[in-house]
């Protein structure tokens, strides 16, 4: 089977759903390059909510983005993604078209620091609620280190628990479809 890039899947996927004056959230920063790709979708007149609960994945993305240029269209946020409802203008909530999670752990940073299946849920239910009608989320995760497995079932029953009138759920798999492999949901709000 060949080898499929589970970011580039995810990345076509929204860049069908976004426009420029959207709003979209990058729940897990990271090094900033899926905050980039959202905010070169919806900039100049949109807006990228990014959140990290490591300084250095805020600092990391905000000079990213000064480098870019696209800073006027960013919010940071080093918070949990679980604090998205209330972090996010109500305003908004609705209104979201996109929503980006890459779980388990800051590439080049501390691999003891992973995201937590807690943490992860909760934002996932957050992201639901305020999610556009027709948007989308997307997650990847990845069951191959320590936490990841359960991260990853929790999140599989999760999807599984979703409306199935409101919402429409895919798994893509980057290899074979084992229990080990790194996987992409796809969650789209049809209602």
């Amino acid at each position: 089977m060949k080898r499929i890039s589970l970011v580039k899947t995810a990345h076509d996927l929204i860049r069908d759903i976004l426009s420029p004056g959207d709003i979209a959230i990058d729940a897990t920063v990271g090094n900033g390059h899926d905050t980039v790709f959202l905010a070169e979708q919806v900039g100049p007149s949109g807006r990228v909510y990014g959140f990290d609960i490591q300084q250095a994945a805020i600092d990391s993305t905000r000079e990213k983005f000064r480098q870019n240029g696209l800073q006027d269209c960013l919010t940071l946020i080093h918070a949990s993604h679980a604090d998205m409802n209330e972090e996010i203008p109500a305003h908004l909530h609705g209104n979201i078209g996109a929503i980006m999670f890459n779980l388990g752990y800051l590439p080049g940073g501390d691999k003891s620091l992973i995201t937590q299946t807690d943490s992860t849920l909760a934002a996932l239910t957050a992201a639901a609620l305020i999610l556009a009608l027709n948007g989308i989320i997307t997650l990847l995760a990845y069951p191959g280190h320590p936490g990841g497995d359960r991260e990853t079932d929790q999140v599989k029953n999760w999807c599984e628990r979703l409306d199935t009138e409101q919402f429409d759920v895919n798994t893509i798999y980057g290899t074979e479809h084992k229990d080990t492999a790194p996987r992409l949901f796809v969650i789209r709000k049809m209602r």
